[in-house]
């Protein structure tokens, strides 16, 4: 069973790699049908390997480690393209792949006659890919390549509608502010293989107790700057309302159920250097809690109905940083797995509204639109109750 449980590790990822080259390379020569297929069918095939592979940690307890390829190896640095599978790496796994499935589906209406509809795919099956290597990398190189690659097809989704001015900006300003956070996971992974001459997730936190509390308290302040720009918290949360100019299933998917809760994963990840430092946890709590209040009051003076739901959002990661401040991990983790699922229906729903008005945005030109669309009216009255 282990052997099957590591072939279904290894091919989590792949099959939207697929969809990736497929429909990059090839879609301009084949029908918008196969390339939509190709694209929520290979994040479908990810998602039931996840709950195979979940289905197999939990009844047995074990954590898999599987070795891809021995990639760079010299002197005391040695780096794997391997994976790590334990409870944590799957509750990210079935939100990634089940949410980015069902949202994948609901994008072939949603984008349906748009010009650049096979890009959109291409684009959002390289979203998966590296989402999934973000969070199922053993190794602090293997996060940080996901990291990227996620912060690069934020970019590009964002800035789908190219043409548009208010879009492009967007795009530029959401991919600047992430590299802002990202020089601080940097500097984070150059001071974790100073000390520990590794960048194993199990060798580092086995030998974690050898750090100075000076030290410890570094690198846990500096994975906080990079968890800061890519959950878009206080000073770095301007980019994610903006982030709204890229289409109604790109919000759904990117910017609420799964990308922004990478910082909340690494911090969770990093627990055992973060409990060695009171200091950076309660600056992590005050950022969070600071973050929650103030996202949520922004919020109450909206009038685009995306961008409510886009400070909605930073409020809600500001919660999760405020329970791992305070230590409450496991409570973190829920309220990422349920945020992930109302926050995307919310979208979802919100997009629904949209088609129905045009591509009317303004909340306070809608109303009385029960009638017109029942199913999202009831669905949505649900998730408000």
């Amino acid at each position: 069973m282990s052997d099957l449980t590591d072939l279904l590790i290894k091919l989590i990822p792949v099959f939207p790699l697929l969809a990736v080259l497929m429909n990059g390379l090839l879609g301009s020569r084949y029908s918008h049908d196969l390339a939509h297929r190709l694209a929520w069918g290979s994040v479908g095939l990810s998602f039931l390997c996840t709950v195979g592979v979940f289905t197999d940690v939990m009844r047995t307890g074990v954590s898999h480690e599987v070795i891809v390829y021995q990639w760079i190896f010299g002197g005391d640095l040695a780096i794997n393209l391997a994976y790590l599978v334990d409870p944590l790496t799957c509750a990210w796994l079935l939100v990634v792949t089940g949410v980015g499935f069902l949202i994948h589906v609901y994008s072939v209406g949603y984008m349906h006659g748009e010009a650049g509809f096979t890009r959109f795919f291409t684009y959002m099956n390289l979203f998966m890919v590296s989402m999934l290597l973000l969070v199922m990398g053993n190794n602090y190189v293997v996060l940080f390549i996901g990291w990227e690659g996620v912060g690069l097809c934020s970019y590009l989704l964002i800035g789908y509608y190219y043409d548009k001015v208010s879009a492009a900006k967007a795009a530029s300003k959401a991919f600047v502010v992430n590299r802002i956070g990202d020089a601080g996971f940097l500097v984070a992974i150059f001071l974790v293989f100073i000390n520990f001459k590794t960048l194993d997730y199990t060798k580092v936190f086995a030998q974690v107790g050898q750090l100075s509390p000076d030290m410890a308290t570094a690198i846990a302040l500096c994975l906080l700057v990079g968890a800061i720009g890519k959950s878009a918290q206080l000073p770095l949360h301007t980019w994610l309302p903006d982030a709204m100019e890229g289409p109604t299933p790109v919000s759904a998917l990117i910017h609420a159920a799964t990308m922004v809760t990478a910082g909340v994963y690494m911090i969770v990840r990093n627990h055992a250097i973060f409990d060695l430092s009171p200091f950076a946890m309660s600056v992590v709590a005050f950022v969070g809690g600071g973050t929650a209040l103030f996202a949520a009051t922004i919020g109450l003076v909206q009038t685009d109905i995306k961008r409510v739901l886009a400070y909605s959002t930073v409020s809600q990661l500001g919660y999760m940083f405020l329970g791992c401040g305070i230590g409450a991990y496991t409570a973190s983790v829920f309220h990422v797995m349920t945020h992930a699922f109302f926050k995307a229906l919310l979208f979802l729903s919100a997009g629904s509204v949209i088609h129905a008005l045009s591509g009317e945005q303004d909340i306070r030109k809608m109303g009385g639109l029960s009638n017109r669309i029942p199913w999202t009216h009831r669905d949505s009255g649900a998730k408000m109750k």
